[in-house]
């Protein structure tokens, strides 16, 4: 499944990004990958590894082979959209800071479903998962050489933005506090090209009358059903009969096949405001909710989704992106599709903004409609309120290197 998410930001001006407390929700994924990689198969119970390497007095020995791969490209070349100079690894900024084994849950998650290039790598990439950050640069020294991502014109800067997923509480049945349906694909839905937008599916008895019984669930606030929406997947907590509630994810299945037409661009271009970002968005609505129609129907489309179960293990990582494996928060990005980068590529990189500087290691697994150009990223940021405020205004200069074999 092919995880389409689009990132909300509308506001032409930077915005602030990540602090250690937003990452808070990415710090539980760090034992469960490890059973990932190097459980695979195993009936036991799961064992939950350190967050980070212990020191030892007799570290792990963990051989640093360096597998046979095609050759690196030459400088001033690269894929579609972009060009790559090969440099140093000391030009890459915090490269010797970074804690790399949080990099190495999101890299083991790519080699369930690795690319061709990377995938002879994958034996190296679970054994270091027990190795110390030295032995992983080691063996990164070793095995990759970075190549610096440009435009065609050869400008190294881009644009960084954010994405999350919405954790929403839910109803099965529709109620006075619940009463935002979020659907399942009508049935006819390939019968009409496009389907109907969001104004007439809100107002047309047939549109209605094709949604009838499609609903996964319904949520009380219109707007976070937008962003949900927009976003692309989300979890639902819902409520059961018995007064307990269920954790399920909502993914992408599809859409109306309308254009989409960002709501912060239309407040902007209305100069109703000058912060396009959610949490400005909202702000606007409490001062004008009686505007709240208008703005909904101001994006004509809808998202449908299927509901997915979710595992305590599925719970400690995000969404299936566009390479088909699980997304780590503060890890994974999305890339744009064009193929500048490939997914399950690593990629160091640098962006700093008024409140944060981001120096790491993260895998390209995602894509987005709205994420084009050679230097362009969309960070994934994780679940719940501190990873939606940091998507909401994440907007920085960028600067990227794609981590290549030798």
């Amino acid at each position: 499944m092919v995880h389409q998410m689009i990132p909300i930001n509308s506001s032409p001006a930077p915005r602030a990004s990540i602090n250690k407390s937003a990452m808070a929700n990415s710090l539980v994924v760090l034992g469960l990958a490890l059973i990932v990689g190097t459980l695979a198969g195993c009936g036991s119970a799961p064992v939950r590894y350190p967050s980070a390497p212990v020191a030892s007095s007799t570290p792990p020995v963990v051989s640093l082979p360096t597998p046979t791969a095609p050759a690196a490209p030459t400088a001033g070349s690269g894929p579609a959209k972009g060009r790559w100079t090969t440099v140093a690894w000391s030009e890459l900024p915090g490269f010797e800071e970074d804690n790399l084994f949080e990099a190495w849950n999101a890299w083991i998650k790519s080699c369930e479903r690795p690319a061709p290039l990377f995938a002879s790598y994958c034996g190296d990439v679970r054994r270091l998962s027990i190795g110390s950050p030295e032995q992983q640069r080691e063996w990164m020294r070793q095995s990759f050489q970075p190549q610096r991502l440009e435009s065609t014109q050869g400008d190294p800067n881009g644009l960084l933005t954010g994405y999350f997923e919405p954790q929403l509480d839910a109803s099965r049945v529709q109620t006075a506090a619940f009463s935002v349906p979020i659907y399942q694909p009508p049935r006819t839905l390939g019968q009409r090209k496009p389907w109907f937008n969001r104004r007439e599916i809100d107002t047309l008895p047939e549109a209605q009358a094709a949604l009838q019984g499609r609903a996964i669930a319904y949520v009380a606030d219109p707007v976070d059903a937008l962003v949900l929406q927009i976003q692309g997947s989300g979890r639902l907590r819902v409520a059961q009969g018995d007064g307990t509630s269920r954790l399920v994810r909502v993914a992408f299945a599809g859409t109306n096949e309308q254009p989409y037409r960002s709501v912060g661009r239309w407040l902007l271009d209305q100069g109703l405001t000058r912060d396009a970002s959610w949490p400005g968005i909202k702000a606007w609505l409490a001062q004008n909710p009686q505007r709240l129609q208008e703005l909904l129907w101001s994006n004509p489309r809808v998202v449908f989704f299927k509901e997915e179960a979710m595992t305590d293990l599925d719970a400690a990582f995000g969404p299936k992106g566009a390479q088909g494996v699980a997304l780590t928060p503060g890890r994974s990005i999305a890339v744009d599709a064009s193929g500048s980068i490939p997914y399950g590529t690593p990629v160091w990189l640098a962006s700093s903004g008024a409140q944060t500087r981001l120096q790491r290691l993260v895998l390209a697994q995602d894509t987005g409609s709205a994420i084009t150009g050679a230097v362009r990223a969309d960070y994934f940021a994780g679940w719940g309120p501190e990873a939606q405020e940091l998507a909401g205004r994440l907007r920085q200069p960028l600067q990227m290197w794609v981590i290549w074999p030798k």
